[in-house]
């Protein structure tokens, strides 16, 4: 697995966006039992969270400990540096495994060998993750859009096509649980959508290929559309896979 975002943990926790309720509550539902999740590559338990309202347990799991280091706590989550295709947890041990905006940077055989080792029969694996934001403002969205694909498209890992395509194109050997459609809205002000610019993986490989950060220059494009005090909506579609291990 690939480790994009240690060195940026403190901007990752700031200003990557959470799940909706309702998607930990549909996650769960499609279980059998909800006593134990495991949340793969978890962050900064931006998932773990979500989870923690709808399982009795959930192991939160991360290569990065300045990810970790970073998460949010909670009384029912236990954090855990460990790779996704290694993990401490017992044989049979998980009634599901989520993993949250992570897939596409994993060994595909090599995690699911350790999913079928750790999850119970009849359990669950649930890929989630968000597609590219969509401000309902058409200037700021077309502005996000040149930036995305031409500022800093030659920047991004070519995993990140499974995003683009909607996980549609990842290895998923399961017996597959139709994924219900979901959406989340932010309302943002400009700060804010360009903090989360910034922990794009794009963004920090054009900073250390390049010394400079190009948020900057995006911001002054940005200045010519977008009135400082006014908040966007930014509409994030839910992608995801799911299935019976």
């Amino acid at each position: 697995m690939k480790d994009n975002f240690s060195k940026h943990s403190d901007t990752y926790v700031a200003f990557r966006p959470t799940y909706p309720y309702k998607l930990g509550k549909w996650i769960a539902s499609q279980c059998a039992a909800t006593a134990t999740v495991w949340d793969c590559a978890t962050g900064n338990g931006q998932m773990a969270t979500v989870l923690a309202d709808h399982f009795n347990r959930v192991v939160a799991t991360d290569l990065s400990a300045n990810q970790i280091a970073h998460a949010t706590p909670a009384a029912n989550i236990e954090y855990r540096c460990e790779p996704c295709q290694h993990s401490s947890l017992s044989d049979h041990s998980v009634d599901a495994v989520v993993i949250a905006q992570a897939i596409h940077w994993f060994n595909f055989d090599a995690f699911y060998h350790e999913v079928r080792r750790v999850v119970r029969p009849g359990g669950i694996i649930a890929a989630v993750g968000y597609g590219l934001l969509e401000p309902a403002h058409p200037a700021v969205l077309n502005a996000m859009l040149h930036f995305y694909s031409l500022t800093v498209g030659p920047y991004w890992d070519p995993e990140r096509r499974y995003i683009d395509e909607e996980y549609t194109t990842i290895p998923f050997p399961f017996e597959e649980i139709p994924f219900e459609e979901q959406y989340m809205t932010y309302h943002w002000d400009k700060p804010m959508l360009l903090g989360f610019l910034r922990s794009w993986s794009a963004v920090q490989h054009y900073i250390n290929k390049n010394g400079n950060d190009p948020v900057d220059l995006f911001e002054q494009e940005l200045d010519m559309v977008w009135p400082e005090t006014e908040a966007v909506p930014m509409i994030f579609k839910i992608i995801g896979r799911i299935g019976r291990v």
